[in-house]
């Protein structure tokens, strides 16, 4: 094992409890199961001599916490502060260190060589919940699905929640206070409220924007209809003792502005908005009604 010399602030090294490299993977699994973050950064190519050997692995969850070893000092310092950016921003990226005897790059061994280590985003399933069963949401799951999402749907109705209307998602729910209780959203959580009336899309919204309250916060919440109905929602929640600011992060009305028509041309504007939050795109146009709107006269 490898005494670290230097760690960055915030670094939580647990000096002899390294889980082993066998154990790294089953932690990955873990981590994905929970609905975590984390990277992972391999050693890809070595020359010369260095402080540890090719393929070997460290693992940088999101709180900071480490397991494994790419051979300690500096270089584990930088890979540990490159990969919380890594997790950030989900973009994978290569670190190339030489190590000719360079003091910065003193890892408490004599080594002089260079070092490949390639830093990749561990990230969980995008979980994709459709609060509805109707066409759109047909629509909806089909498309999501093709695109990696894995699928949830909640109705009320057995009718339009089952099986054989939704063979592609992974879990189905017929009571809405059923999955109020059984969802805890997370950073890999998408919420998208297409139910059939506006009663259940302001109970929806009720309980998918007081989640982070309660220590749980959706990567997207989205929720369907016009302009005039999305303010009518929020002043009506409003009524109820919502703070309005709870609403700033929703998407509605739901989807990228392409004009679509059909269920199927909305389900695809919806899952190109989906993608995009998803790849934390920042050119995007959103339609989704401000704050400041709800102090304007409606229009659609």
């Amino acid at each position: 094992m490898v005494t670290l010399k230097v760690a960055a602030p915030g670094m939580k090294i647990h000096l002899g409890a390294r889980t082993r490299s066998m154990d790294i993977f089953e932690e990955v699994v873990r981590i994905r199961k929970a609905g975590q973050r984390a990277a992972l950064a391999t050693i890809v190519h070595t020359d010369g001599s260095i402080p540890s050997y090719e393929a070997s692995r460290m693992l940088i969850r999101d709180d900071g916490s480490i397991a494994g070893t790419v051979g300690g000092g500096c270089v584990e310092a930088e890979v540990w502060a490159a990969a919380k950016e890594v997790i950030q921003t989900e973009q994978p990226r290569k670190m190339t260190f030489n190590l000719n005897h360079e003091p910065g790059f003193d890892s408490g061994l004599i080594c002089g060589g260079t070092l490949e280590i390639f830093v990749e985003p561990i990230l969980p399933p995008p979980m994709l919940y459709i609060f509805g069963g109707g066409h759109i949401s047909v629509a909806l799951a089909r498309t999501a699905s093709q695109t990696g999402f894995e699928i949830g749907i909640v109705d009320d109705r057995s009718t339009f929640a089952n099986s054989e209307r939704f063979p592609m998602a992974s879990e189905i729910l017929t009571s809405y206070e059923e999955a109020f209780e059984k969802i805890r959203p997370n950073s890999a959580t998408y919420l998208v409220i297409v139910t059939r009336g506006h009663k259940d899309d302001m109970r929806v919204l009720s309980w998918a924007v007081e989640t982070e309250q309660c220590g749980f916060a959706a990567r997207y919440i989205g929720m369907i209809g016009s302009r005039r109905k999305v303010i009518s929602v929020y002043k009506a929640l409003e009524k109820q003792g919502a703070s309005l600011d709870k609403f700033d992060r929703v998407h509605a009305p739901v989807g990228l502005d392409i004009g679509a028509l059909t269920p199927e041309e909305i389900a695809i504007s919806i899952t190109a908005e989906l993608i995009a939050v998803r790849r934390n795109s920042e050119n995007f146009p959103k339609k989704s009604v401000k704050l400041s709107e709800l102090a304007s006269p409606q229009r659609d």
